[in-house]
Order: structure tokens, then C-alpha cells, then sequence
């Protein structure tokens, strides 16, 4: 596979909420996404494995999303990977190695557009040093206390691109 290929893809129904401040699922005129409060810093994690023919590069993680009311404002992203591998994480705690964060991301003019939004991490410890066929989880957040969008976003699609 060559860089900028497609790795992974993760829809709201693949989502495993965490312990506290989940996203809730919801369906917006029959399409599934996951709601992040506007109060709130709000989670979904969500597990896989990284293929076999990822080659090492760094990744850059798309995250589509609307507002459910907003048309105005800005939205933050973080998001953080945790390595599952071969021995790596006692899965009876958590190990999300640090956030890498999108910030003041422009809410779309219109409701219900969907803005693509891209928060990068280079290959190593960026990224928790997963490697290929390990498992990994990602958390995704709305940094919802330092943006000044209004109501929930909501989120439709998660991509994994290798950079």
C-alpha cells in the first residue's frame, strides 16, 4: 500500500462508549451519529486493528461532523490512540498516550453540512507506537469547554489515513 491510503474506517455504530461523558448515539433523518454536548467534554472510543499492510508512516485521522442546530462558532477536536499489541497494555486500565488536538475548527453556514476535520500524528509515540496487526483503541473528544460552537456536534464518519 502506498501513503495516503484509506486504513481504517469507524461509524457510530462501531462506538464503545467509555465509563463517563459518552457520546449518545442518535439518528439524524436516518443517518447514525454519535452527539457531543456543548457543556461538556464528551468521548467515543472506538477498537481495531491496524492492517498488516500499514508501512510505518504516520496517520492522519478525518473526523466528519455537523451541528445539530449550530451555524455559527468553532468546534475543537482531541483525539489520542491507546496500543493494544502483543503484551503492551493491561486492559484492566487505560493507557491513551497523549491527545493531539484540531482546534477552532468554523462550524458550516448551513445545518446539517458536514465539515471534515484532520488532526495528524506522526508515526512512534504520537501515535502509542501501534504497529501493524496490533490492536489499538482511539478516543475521539469535543473539547467541548474551549470552543464556542452552540448545541451538540454530531458525528457521522471517522477515517484513518496513513500519511
Amino acid at each position: 500500500m502506498a501513503s495516503g491510503d484509506t486504513l481504517l474506517i469507524f461509524v457510530p455504530q462501531s462506538y464503545e462508549p467509555p465509563s463517563s461523558n459518552a457520546a449518545t448515539p442518535d439518528v439524524r433523518n436516518d443517518h447514525p451519529v454519535l452527539d457531543f454536548d456543548d457543556s461538556t467534554n464528551e468521548s467515543a472510543i472506538f477498537s481495531g486493528v491496524l492492517p498488516r499492510h500499514y508501512d510505518g508512516g504516520g496517520i492522519t485521522v478525518y473526523l466528519h461532523w455537523a451541528m445539530t442546530s449550530a451555524t455559527g462558532g468553532d468546534v475543537d477536536w482531541d483525539v489520542a490512540f491507546e496500543r493494544i499489541g502483543d503484551g503492551q497494555q493491561d486492559i484492566d486500565s487505560d493507557g491513551f498516550a497523549a491527545v493531539n488536538s484540531a482546534d477552532d475548527n468554523t462550524v458550516p453556514g448551513t445545518c446539517g453540512h458536514v465539515e471534515i476535520t484532520s488532526v495528524a500524528f506522526t508515526d512512534g509515540v504520537d501515535m502509542d507506537s501501534i504497529a501493524a496487526g496490533e490492536g489499538f483503541r482511539m478516543k475521539v473528544t469535543r473539547d467541548a469547554v474551549s470552543d464556542t460552537a452552540t448545541g451538540d456536534a454530531e458525528l457521522r464518519f471517522v477515517e484513518i489515513k496513513e500519511t
